[in-house]
């Protein structure tokens, strides 16, 4: 395996999906929040944010890529490993 590749990315499927680091409550990014590229991701690019109890992190994509969408409700709670949303890659 390539050590310049995620997890998966020697995989040859076309989508990918972008999990929750840790336990919390999910809020992703308004459209505009997001940037102008519309549903166009960069790798390192913030999705969202999880609430915890007295701080929140910020959710980022491991992939660039065509985000086509969301898989966790704003305000949802989601488990560490949960997906959120998935992309396109090719």
């Amino acid at each position: 395996m390539n050590a310049h590749l995620c997890r998966g990315e020697d995989l040859h499927v076309h989508e990918r999906v972008i999990v929750a680091p840790m336990a919390g409550r999910f809020r992703p990014l308004t459209p505009e929040d997001a940037g102008p590229d519309g549903g166009l991701l960069v790798a390192g690019q913030q999705i969202g944010v999880l609430d915890l109890p007295g701080n929140s992190r910020p959710v980022h994509s491991p992939f660039a890529g065509l985000l086509m969408g969301m898989l966790a409700y704003t305000g949802e709670r989601v488990r560490e490993g949960q997906p959120l949303a998935w992309l396109r890659v090719a």
